[in-house]
């Protein structure tokens, strides 16, 4: 595997300290930066962007809104009319015929407006309008052709400043027309209106025309069919013998259904008179009294019983030729010969219309053979005739259409109808609508706005320094100690002891309100790294950093007498012999120091040099430069660290930078506390977060991070300076040095 190469990455620095870079930078290592963790930002931060930003926010809005003002003023003025069209839909289209009673629906109106849209900025409405009016040729669009032989008049055309609008849930279209001009534009919106509805009376009356034209074109053809078909239905009908074969069958259809229906009843009569005449052939009384005369022969058979009963009584008491007798045996003689003859007589009754039926029903089944040869014969023949009938009228039907068709579309095509109409026409318009400066110069105040703070919330988020504490705290997952304010009069030099007041640290010059305010921030410092450890506090601290110049050796010097002037026996190291700084903070030699204790040339306490003005103090200086000190710092440091710590209450330790030198890592190994200085606003998280992983390897107790040269417009955390200055001026003078002003009563 290729072995992953990384340049060298140098921080970015200050004005005044990119000369101890480039010294500094032979010396820097490859590393890898460590990503920081990002978090949510707070609401409350992006408020606090626009009230830093905001008088760069005010300016560029001011200046944008007032370069459109100016811009607009001297642009040339347009003046708009608009001509309204109504489109009534229930007109019909036609003064006769179907679409004479046709209403358009509403399920489409939609894509008809959408339509009429067209038609009105197409070349056919337009180029009459521009050709009258004489409209210049730079509110003239003409559509480009790849055509050679082409001219650009005869290209389609358009009017760039007409708008075609509609009126929502209405059939209005709006047509609006801007010109410098305001006639000109009144005259170009109702022309366009006019042009429109003579172009749809023209697509109307040539749409009419042409079907009539064709439809006269197909008029002799459908004449000729019309005419053979008829003919062909004639010749069958004469063939047939019949006028209406169609007629005749239904009657034939009637006459077979009844005759059925009189020989079905024929056969049940023969029959059933059959059965009774075979009954009284048999001779059975029973049989003569069912039929028609049977109630006579029942009531004569009854006359019977009754005369030879008496006949039987007369019998017995009578003989033979007594007139009683003689009288009973005569009316029963005469009753039996009633009888004889009545059953005779009810025999060929029988017999008579048995014969009838059965004659009845062979004439009704020879007329019934043969309507049905005759209804079979024209119904073999129906189907033929009614195809040549349907053709016959179909071809009729067809050409009277034709012919009222040519007729309505004749009658049509001169109707022009007033379903589309000028309803409100265009007037010359009195003020102009172009440029609207309340409009431009509000629609500037809101894009610049909004281009203003999109740039402020972008620039802060591209910008990966060290800044705010809490968000030290979440990305870095390590405490904020203190914030030390800028102090404008440090810049680019260092000050000794003399340059300052007695009641001042060391650098800060005379008692100004930073002076004051930066000595507060050591002092809170001081107790916010010493208090919370009050049982065991640490004897070593280190104070280091990512990259040079980024205030480490300041923060030191000052944190050492701060903790002096707690009446506390206090050591300052220089443990920088590649820079070090320490003695021209404090106005010391650099010929003896630690690089001689290294060395073995001397003891430490012999190198050891106290601070006037500040008892407590002393200092062991860096010494010269000394490669083999560098590398021999780790065990000389450590019996040093042993041996100061006994004797001294603090031992305060200043290094090189971590990313790119040893040294304080050996040293962070040895000391029991380090701070990270880093620089708010410059120095890069991704530097500070390497700083803190590689101090955490060697175990070192990295107890936080000190933001040092914080301003208030750099975050929103540090509102409290601006408090502390307020407060302090009630007792410290002005910025000029006056002095100290009693307090009042």
């Amino acid at each position: 595997m290729a072995e992953k190469t990384h340049s060298i990455v140098l921080p970015i620095l200050p004005t005044g300290s990119r000369a101890i870079a480039e010294e500094y930078a032979p010396h820097f290592q490859t590393y890898t930066p460590v990503e920081p963790e990002e978090d949510a930002i707070p609401f409350s931060h992006y408020f606090w962007i626009l009230k830093r930003h905001s008088w760069r926010i005010a300016i560029f809005v001011l200046t944008v809104v007032i370069a459109t003002l100016v811009i607009s003023a001297q642009l040339t003025p347009y003046y708009e009319s608009t001509a309204t069209i109504d489109i009534d839909r229930q007109m019909p289209a036609a003064v006769i015929g179907n679409d004479a009673n046709t209403r358009a629906g509403v399920e489409d109106a939609d894509q008809f407006l959408a339509t009429q849209v067209r038609l009105i900025e197409s070349d056919s409405v337009l180029r009459p309008v521009v050709e009258r009016l004489g409209i210049s040729l730079s509110e003239v669009q003409r559509s480009q052709t790849n055509a050679s032989k082409t001219r650009p008049e005869d290209a389609p055309i358009s009017l760039s400043r007409l708008k075609i609008t509609r009126l929502p849930n209405t059939y209005l279209l709006l047509v609006t027309y801007r010109s410098p001009d305001p006639r000109l534009a009144a005259a170009v919106a109702n022309g366009v209106v006019q042009s429109y509805i003579q172009h749809a009376y023209n697509i109307r009356y040539q749409a009419s025309a042409g079907l009539s034209a064709f439809m006269e074109k197909q008029t002799g053809t459908f004449r000729l069919k019309m005419e053979k078909s008829s003919s062909a239905l004639v010749q069958f009908e004469k063939d047939l013998d019949v006028i209406d074969p169609e007629a005749k069958t239904s009657i034939l259809s009637s006459r077979l259904l009844q005759l059925n229906t009189e020989f079905t009843t024929a056969q049940a009569d023969r029959v059933s008179k059959e059965a009774a005449y075979r009954a009284v052939q048999d001779g059975s009384l029973e049989a003569a009294e069912a039929s028609v005369q049977g109630d006579q022969l029942r009531k004569l058979v009854e006359h019977i019983a009754d005369a030879q009963s008496k006949f039987a009584s007369v019998k017995i008491y009578y003989g033979e030729n007594h007139p009683e007798y003689k009288r009973a045996y005569s009316e029963l003689s005469e009753l039996q010969g009633q009888v004889k003859v009545l059953r005779a007589d009810i025999g060929g009754r029988a017999s008579s219309d048995y014969q009838q039926a059965l004659n009845r029903e062979s004439m009704l089944k020879g007329a019934l053979s043969v309507t049905k040869q005759e209804f079979d014969r024209l119904n073999s023949h129906s189907f033929d005739y009614k195809a040549l009938k349907q053709e016959a009228d179909s071809d009729k039907g067809i050409y009277e259409e034709m012919i009222r068709k040519i007729e309505e579309a004749s009658i049509n095509a001169s109707f022009q109808n007033n379903s589309i109409r000028l309803a409100d026409p265009a007037r010359p318009a009195l003020k102009p609508v172009f440029p609207n400066l309340i409009l431009n110069g509000l629609m500037a105040f809101l894009s610049s706005s909004f281009v203003a703070v999109l740039a402020a919330i972008l620039s802060d988020q591209m910008d990966q320094t060290v800044r705010d504490p809490e968000h030290v705290q979440r990305v870095l997952k390590t405490q904020v100690l203190g914030a030390l304010p800028m102090v404008t009069v440090w810049r680019g030099r260092f000050l000794t002891p003399s340059s300052s007041s007695a009641n001042s640290l060391p650098g800060l010059g005379s008692g100004t309100r930073q002076a004051v305010e930066f000595e507060e921030a050591i002092r809170t410092l001081r107790d916010s790294i010493l208090l919370p450890a009050f049982e065991r506090r640490p004897r070593s601290i280190l104070f280091t950093s990512s990259t040079p110049r980024e205030g480490k050796s300041t923060t030191a010097v000052h944190f050492g007498v701060a903790h002096s002037k707690q009446k506390r026996r206090t050591l300052i190291i220089d443990g920088d012999m590649r820079r070090p700084s320490v003695h021209m903070h404090l106005g010391i030699s650099n010929n003896a120091g630690l690089s001689n204790v290294v060395d073995g040339e001397l003891s430490w306490r012999d190198a050891v040099a106290p601070i006037e003005g500040f008892p407590g103090l002393e200092v062991l200086p860096a010494g010269r430069y000394s490669a083999r000190a560098m590398d021999c710092l780790g065990a000389a440091l450590q019996e040093v660290l042993e041996e100061a710590t006994k004797e001294f209450d603090l031992v305060i330790l200043d290094s090189p930078p971590v990313l790119g030198f040893a040294e304080p890592l050996q040293i962070a190994a040895l000391v029991d506390s380090v701070v990270v200085v880093a620089l708010s606003g410059r120095t890069n998280r991704s530097a500070v977060a390497s700083t803190l992983a590689g101090l955490r390897r060697v175990r070192a107790n990295v107890i936080g991070v000190v933001l040092n040269e914080v301003r208030p417009e750099l975050s929103n955390r540090y509102y409290y300076h601006g408090y502390r200055g307020k407060y302090y001026n009630r007792y410290y003078g002005n910025q000029n040095g006056h002095g100290l002003r009693e307090k009042k009563a």
